[in-house]
């Protein structure tokens, strides 16, 4: 009999567990069915940058190229991406510009087009074919895009609307204010 009891409590140890984690599997499954599925919009590409509008950002000093942000182009989207134009110039003057996009609220970015800046076809945008998100480097020395995100557009206690980021932008970033 006591060898019965010590099988039965055996039994019911290992049956206990599995069910449990099926129970709790089930409550997973309850809450990411109610979960709203995130939609990024289309973006739209921004006119040519002009340089009235370009806004200098304070980078680290690991790099000695300069970054700009066309005033004119930042806004916040409602699917929450704050999609700008940025101006990289290096000290002999070469200048490589992008429209991009910030996630934030995964810590992400996305390259959509390549602007031109000479040439017959200076202003114009040429989409990125192979545009996807991907993930900001946080550990990247000299990124630019882990100091837009930390520094000025993807703070955790600023408000996302464009007066407020072009007020961080031309201010210095949340540690200069």
């Amino acid at each position: 009999m006591r060898r019965f009891a010590t099988f039965a409590a055996l039994c019911a140890a290992t049956l206990i567990p599995p069910l449990a984690v099926a129970e709790w599997g089930s409550f997973e499954d309850d809450f990411e069915a109610n979960a709203k599925a995130w939609k990024e919009i289309e973006a739209q590409l921004p006119g040519a940058p002009v340089p009235a509008n370009l806004i200098q950002v304070k980078l680290d000093s690991t790099t000695r190229n300069n970054l700009f942000v066309d005033a004119a182009s930042l806004s916040v989207g409602d699917d929450g991406v704050v999609r700008y134009t940025a101006i990289i110039r290096t000290p002999t003057g070469a200048e490589n510009v992008s429209f991009e996009g910030l996630h934030c609220e995964n810590g992400e970015r996305k390259l959509y087009a390549f602007g031109r800046t000479t040439g017959a076809e200076a202003g114009k945008w040429s989409r990125n074919r192979y545009a996807k998100w991907e993930p900001i480097q946080a550990r990247l020395a000299g990124g630019y895009h882990r100091e837009l995100f930390y520094h000025y557009l993807c703070t955790v206690n600023t408000k996302r609307d464009v007066p407020t980021l072009l007020r961080l932008l031309k201010s210095g970033g949340i540690y200069d204010q």
